[in-house]
């Protein structure tokens, strides 16, 4: 996907943060963001971190960039959150723990954006739609602010009804710590 090339001209946080490094456009500041490391930052409410920490997850991530467009009145790049089936075809270092908890899916919960219509996936180097599109299960619109207690809590809404759905043996608690550990499998793997 062709990124447009869309100049940072605020001088707000987000872009001043980017500005500070001699990114000067949206291409180049996705392409910054989609290279640094899978990690989990300390705040997600500081959205910056993800520049001053130099890694990120697809929610911090995902939310700068929506929070640079934001500043800089670029309303054709939305960020969206969705549940996906994770599993060991489109998440492999996730593999081993799924088998372990005899899961053949992670429900899970992944931030992106759409521009202009299309997905764009900058959580790493190697992420594209074709990663969660066709297991996708849910999908919505939602705001940088939402990354942290929204999200969390739709998915474990969502977690919750699955467990009601299926005949897995664990609670909610069980089930959200087995997600947890395929999040550290990935962490592990970038």
């Amino acid at each position: 996907m062709m990124l447009p090339q869309l100049l940072i001209s605020s001088n707000s946080p987000a872009s001043g943060s980017f500005r500070q490094r001699g990114i000067l456009c949206f291409e180049d500041a996705a392409a910054h963001v989609r290279s640094l490391p899978y990690k989990r930052n300390g705040n997600k409410e500081d959205l910056c971190a993800v520049l001053s920490d130099g890694y990120g997850t697809c929610s911090t991530k995902h939310a700068l960039l929506r929070q640079l467009a934001v500043e800089n009145a670029w309303p054709d790049v939305r960020l969206l959150m969705c549940i996906f089936k994770m599993n060991a075809v489109n998440t492999p270092p996730v593999a081993r723990t799924l088998e372990t908890y005899h899961l053949p899916y992670m429900p899970e919960a992944h931030c992106y954006l759409r521009i202009n219509g299309a997905i764009w996936d900058g959580t790493t180097t190697g992420s594209c739609e074709e990663n969660f599109v066709n297991d996708l299960l849910l999908e919505r619109e939602i705001e940088p602010a939402q990354i942290a207690g929204f999200k969390v809590n739709w998915h474990k809404d969502f977690l919750e009804q699955w467990l009601k759905e299926t005949a897995y043996p664990y609670s909610l608690d069980e089930l959200f710590a087995i997600r947890e550990r395929c999040i550290k499998d990935l962490e592990y793997a970038h």
